[in-house]
């Protein structure tokens, strides 16, 4: 008769959620290497590459949005100055 304590069991995958992942992103992009981060967490590097792959375009997407939004905003700013100075002058003439 087989002990069943030491039989082995297909070990379940575990599942995690995109906001586990995307924490794991935000690690990797700060500097830290993904061995280091797979020894930290306990999970396969290989495992963190593929999100790294799988996660990218999502990434380069969020980039490209912030980067439209800073160049929109150093519009807006540029306007503003190129406003003050027009007013400067005007107010600079003297009456």
């Amino acid at each position: 008769m087989k002990d069943s304590t030491n039989a082995k069991r297909p070990q379940a995958r575990r599942r995690y959620d995109e906001e586990f992942k995307a924490s794991v992103m935000r690690m990797i992009e700060s500097g830290q290497s993904v061995p280091e981060i797979s020894q930290s967490l306990g999970l396969g590097e290989s495992l963190l590459y593929g999100w790294k792959q799988e996660l990218k375009p999502v990434v380069e997407r969020e980039q490209d949005e912030e980067k439209a939004a800073l160049l929109r905003r150093i519009k807006q700013l540029e306007l503003e100055r190129d406003i003050l100075k027009k007013a400067l002058g005007i107010f600079s003439r003297g009456t």
